[in-house]
């Protein structure tokens, strides 16, 4: 439930009372109450709980107030997860970590947790491990309170720390016992911690695991002393290092190494630091160089990258990195391998970053160059309406030609799958019309038949079908005009041909009949031409529509018009035609009806001498 998004102070009654019995919990990012909090979990005997980022009304002093009311917690909870959290909302506070005297392992990342709050951590008679990456702690000698029972340290980015190396080395000297230490930094830092500790020979003999990912100064050469005095090493942390490019650091034998040399390493990296966005980029960034040519799909990597996208949803450097690297790994036929579940979270992880960075040109560019993919546009689940609504804002604020095409592909694809309800509300947007009609016009006064032009009139067809609405945006907008333009531009290119006649024909069969006259015609003479295009109907179509319209609409000087520029005969030669389609025959009929009843009316007008033009309103 915390993982998508479902957990809060409405849903959590479930876990009240006696009729489920949890041991392990995990609300992260749960927008729940205290109140709420104490009632739905703190009658249950938890052993671990994972409170990540839960909203800010909530604080470690009330989770840990509401935990310490239950005397089974208090010396049953093993492992407590408070990371990214406010300590207390009170100055000063009542500190309350001593009442979970069971406690093994606590994570307390990314607080304003200072120096006195370690000093009663570390009295905790059975801590194990302990994570205070991140935190306002100056001085870690209060550690060695613990020295005898810690196994695990993580002290990733101490900002704040205002001890001198030699003063850390003598703290950590004193923890016989650990067996992971993490030292890790942002490469924020210049200090020789990580050099000065892997020369150190009596210093940490039980140690399997060390991360100095991220510290100045570390060499293959003192990694491997290092390691080779401890020949029970399984894991060493050494991204954004200079090291890890050596035989013996490689990371695909028993030991395992987070680095940047090959993908065995950047793979070890992406899972270790999924939570820490500078590390993931990095990470992503190497990844990125390594997949420029794929020649095997590998869904295991794209789970990773699919994992650090949606931990960072708002780290801009760690969605430009992610939206390259899913384009590398899902391109041309390397998305046919991968799981439909996998793509479906990727797409949404792609459009969730497009809809958060708009303006960023290249995230989104590397976004619709992994969207414009037969596999994922056809096969893979997403919400095709809301991707086909992001594409379109792209393409009204960018002009870049390649992008353009790759934009109109993809809506005229998404336009075909969505629901005739779905199509009328985006076609709905005038905005959305306008464009793809800018985009017409510009290639018709470049004479250019690119795929850009047809994807635009795919798109344009597919959204004007069975949807009045988006009809009457189209010709309102000279749509009529600029089609026939087309066709008169292009009369060879039969797939043109084809989209613009579906169009023609969707347009003025499903518009309804405007209340008020659009045009002013001056003459019939340069429609009857058109008339008789029996092996294009929609030609006709166009041609006899806009004839009634203006006929209906204006009868006593339009019927006369066509009577006397002897509109009659073509009329009748359509009315008679074997091959008339039959929605161009009943225009015609309509037409022929109105004239006869005007000449009955109003007698027949002579014939007209002058042949003037047309024009528009």
């Amino acid at each position: 439930m915390a993982f998508h998004g479902l957990l809060n102070d409405g849903t959590v009654g479930i876990f009240r009372g006696n009729q489920m019995r949890l041991k392990r919990a995990c609300i992260r990012k749960a927008k729940i109450s205290a109140v709420a909090f104490r009632k739905a979990f703190c009658h249950h005997k938890l052993v671990e709980l994972d409170a990540t980022g839960v909203n800010a009304d909530i604080t470690i002093t009330d989770i840990i107030s509401g935990l310490g009311s239950n005397k089974w917690i208090q010396q049953n909870l093993q492992c407590l997860v408070l990371n990214s959290l406010t300590l207390s909302l009170e100055d000063p506070y009542e500190r309350c970590f001593s009442r979970l005297s069971g406690l093994r392992a606590l994570s307390i990342t990314n607080v304003l947790f200072y120096n006195e709050d370690l000093a009663e951590v570390a009295s905790l008679p059975r801590l194990e491990s302990l994570d205070i990456s991140n935190t306002s702690i100056t001085d870690i000698t209060a550690l060695l309170a613990c020295k005898d029972r810690l196994k695990s340290l993580t002290m990733h980015h101490l900002k704040c720390l205002k001890m001198t190396t030699t003063q850390i080395l003598d703290v950590v000297r004193e923890l016989k016992h650990l067996n992971h230490l993490d030292i890790s930094d942002d490469k924020q830092f210049t200090s020789d911690i990580a050099l000065r500790l892997l020369e150190q020979k009596d210093i940490l003999p039980n140690l399997v695991s060390l991360d100095v990912s991220g510290r100045k100064h570390v060499t293959d050469k003192a990694v491997e002393a290092f390691i080779q005095q401890r020949p029970s090493m399984q894991f060493v942390g050494l991204l954004a290092t200079d090291a890890g490019y050596s035989e013996f650091l490689t990371g695909e034998g028993y030991l395992k190494v987070s680095g940047e040399a090959n993908e065995t390493q950047i793979a070890e990296a992406l899972k270790r630091y999924s939570e820490r966005a500078f590390f993931v980029r990095e990470a992503l960034f190497h990844l990125f160089s390594l997949t420029h040519v794929m020649e095997k799909t590998k869904p295991e990597i794209l789970k990773l990258v699919v994992t650090g996208m949606r931990n960072h949803p708002m780290n801009l450097p760690v969605q430009l990195a992610a939206s390259a690297c899913v384009f590398n790994l899902t391109k041309q036929d390397l998305a046919v391998g991968m799981p439909v579940r996998l793509l479906a979270d990727v797409t949404h992880l792609l459009l969730k970053a497009m809809e958060h960075f708009p303006n960023h040109q290249q995230l989104q560019k590397n976004c619709l160059l992994s969207l414009c993919s037969d596999r994922i546009l056809q096969d893979v689940p997403f919400n095709r309406f809301e991707a086909a609504k992001l594409v379109m804002q792209w393409l009204c604020n960018h002009e870049d030609q390649n992008m353009q095409r790759m934009a109109v592909a993809i809506i005229s694809i998404l336009a075909a799958k969505l629901s005739t309800e779905q199509t009328a509300q985006l076609g709905a947007e005038l905005f959305i019309v306008r464009q793809l009609l800018q985009i017409v016009k510009q290639k018709t006064n470049q004479n250019s038949v690119d795929t850009t032009l047809k994807f635009t009139l795919s798109a344009l067809w597919n959204l004007t079908d069975e949807s009045p609405t988006t009809c009457r945006h189209f010709i309102e907008n000279q749509g009529l005009e600029l089609f026939m333009r087309v066709l008169e531009s292009f009369p060879t290119e039969s797939s043109i041909q084809q989209k613009v006649l579906g169009l023609l024909h969707s347009a003025i069969l499903k518009w309804p009949t405007p209340e008020c006259e659009m045009v002013a015609y001056r003459s019939f003479n340069p429609f009857f031409p058109l008339l008789g295009c029996f092996t294009t109907p929609g030609v006709q179509l166009w041609a006899v529509w806009a004839m009634q319209h203006v006929c209906s609409k204006n009868p006593s000087r339009y019927c006369s018009m066509l009577i006397e520029e002897g509109g009659l005969q073509h009329l009748y030669n359509i009315k008679e035609h074997e091959q008339t389609d039959p929605h161009v025959q009943q225009i015609a009929v309509a037409i022929l009806d109105s004239l006869e009843k005007h000449i009955v009316r109003h007698g027949r007008p002579p014939p007209c001498k002058k042949q003037p033009q047309a024009r528009l309103n």
